[in-house]
């Protein structure tokens, strides 16, 4: 067979997770480039296309579609610097005229392509690549270090805009509700990632890495990356861009066993297969899982077995089976408990250990399944728990939020005053923020595409006010408000003083973790 670039399921994207209708990892080769390394990714592709076949002559990548509307003079706001802001930027000086100025709080931008994604990974953040190219493009103004309900207010934005879109991610993270959550020793999964990653807020956290086993709450990706970082040798981390204080505690680290809880089955499970294959590829760690619980329930047989049924549950079952059945060879391992959960965090002055219950799944009427609770709990000693249960959506102060769901109530982008609301002129969202903690990179292309369609249509229809105040005027505001304010060139020094720094340390890149510091280096460079 001969194999040639093939489409493949962005939600199921081996690593970059930037594109989104064709994958340009080097996975995919020509047969006679094949190795055992390489053949299980198209296992996985195959598996997915066999399902949704391709029809012949249907092109690599679909024809981008893009109309030129009379956008001169439309100026957009957008909060936050993440993917979702930055492709939504790029849709937006697709027209000619029109004018973006974005804002992010901190001196840095790329939301969690920076802040989120895991050191080892460096082709995920690669697409960065391709938001540096919009960097000096006419229409676009940077505004970092500038903070929305601080700096400026909505209302602020509002007057010099004709349209704001919020791009402001979904910071915060969900809670276990369990007793003992509260205990030192248990954290969010979400403030680890950030603290080994260098994010200025939580670079001052500390973790408990001193004994043998850890406890995440949770299996999706963000679990496993959680559990890799831990479990990974420091010498192989310090040449990534990972934060040198967390390459430091984790040379100090005791944990040689990561358990990671799932609340449903091993067919439910959030991880994606090629994660989890990337996983049991390993040398150094051992993926275990216990052969009863890796096994199939009925209820998860029967929808399996059923017709259209996805084809990669089939696999995810199969990995977990493969994993379950392999013997161990590795001095460390991460442990998959399925059909688990917390019922309590215990522990006097900190945490002690977790008390899980067993779970059984039953179906419901529209064809998912529920895990319920059954009398069968069991206790795991451990000094340090994770919840990886999700991201959570955080209002701003003078726009709408919708608190149960954590995103600002929309519909299609546009912002509603609530739930079942009327739309708010000249309000917009994209990204977590608009939909919720979900898909990977490439899936905020699409998001902010529908999101600034609608922003055009507006203008066009004329459903946007008009700006009176000049076009300049919001950076004299914002010099005057936030002086140390940094821009698109103020950036590139950072950037290169980052990787410059990197270089000299045999990493990828050294990152800044404080934020005043990073204005001086700014503030330096301006001088000189």
């Amino acid at each position: 067979m001969k194999t040639e670039m093939l489409f493949i399921d962005p939600n199921t994207c081996i690593d970059c997770a930037a594109c989104v209708y064709e994958c340009p990892v080097d996975a995919i080769k020509a047969e006679d480039e094949l190795d055992d390394d390489t053949e299980p990714y198209l296992a996985l592709n195959a598996a997915y296309y066999d399902r949704y076949p391709i029809e012949p002559g249907t092109p690599a990548r679909p024809p981008t579609q893009r109309r030129t509307v009379e956008a001169a003079g439309l100026r957009v706001a957008l909060v936050g610097s993440g993917p979702a802001a930055w492709y939504a930027a790029a849709e937006l000086l697709e027209q000619p005229g029109v004018m973006v100025n974005m804002f992010d709080r901190l001196p840095t931008p790329y939301g969690l392509i920076r802040a989120g994604v895991a050191p080892d990974h460096p082709s995920t953040k690669s697409v960065t690549d391709v938001f540096r190219s919009l960097g000096n493009k006419p229409g676009l103004a940077l505004h970092l270090g500038v903070e929305v309900g601080m700096h400026l207010t909505p209302e602020e934005l509002a007057e010099h805009h004709n349209a704001v879109i919020y791009a402001i991610g979904a910071p915060g993270d969900r809670k276990l509700g369990v007793p003992g959550e509260d205990l030192p020793g248990s954290h969010s999964a979400t403030d680890f990632v950030a603290w080994y990653n260098g994010h200025p807020d939580y670079r001052h956290l500390q973790f408990d890495l001193g004994c043998e086993r850890a406890v995440i709450v949770g299996n999706g990706n963000v679990a496993l990356d959680v559990a890799r970082i831990i479990l990974s040798d420091p010498d192989e981390l310090d040449t990534t861009d990972i934060a040198p204080h967390a390459v430091e505690a984790l040379r100090h680290s005791k944990i040689e066993e990561v358990v990671i809880l799932s609340r449903r089955g091993v067919a439910q499970a959030a991880y994606t297969n090629p994660e989890f294959l990337a996983l049991m590829k390993r040398k150094d760690i051992d993926v275990v899982a216990d052969p009863a619980e890796a096994q199939l329930d009925e209820v998860s047989a029967h929808l399996i077995e059923s017709e259209g049924a996805d084809p990669s549950v089939g696999v995810k079952v199969k990995l977990a089976q493969e994993a379950a059945a392999t013997a161990p060879v590795a001095n460390k391992r991460i442990v998959f408990r399925y059909l688990r959960s917390p019922e309590a965090i215990l522990g006097d002055e900190s945490v002690d250990a977790v008390r899980v219950v067993r779970n059984e799944l039953v179906a419901c009427a529209d064809g998912s399944v529920i895990a319920k609770p059954t009398s069968d709990t069991e206790v795991i000693e451990t000094g340090l728990v994770l919840r990886s249960v999700g991201y959570h959506g955080r209002g701003l102060a003078g726009v709408p939020f919708d608190e149960t769901r954590g995103v600002i109530p929309n519909s299609e982008g546009r912002v509603l005053t609530g739930p079942d609301g009327d739309v708010v002129a000249g309000q917009y969202v994209a990204g977590w923020i608009k939909r919720g903690p979900s898909g990977v990179i490439g899936t905020n292309k699409r998001c902010a595409a529908e999101t600034v369609a609608h922003v055009l249509d507006d203008f066009e229809r004329g459903r946007l006010h008009e700006v009176t105040t000049a076009p300049d005027a919001i950076g004299a505001l914002v010099r005057m408000r936030q002086p140390d304010v940094v821009d698109y060139q103020g950036w590139m020094v950072l950037d290169r003083a980052e990787v410059s720094a990197g270089a000299r340390h045999g990493r990828l890149r050294l990152k800044f973790t404080d934020v005043d510091e990073m204005f001086a280096v700014v503030r330096k460079s301006r001088s000189s």
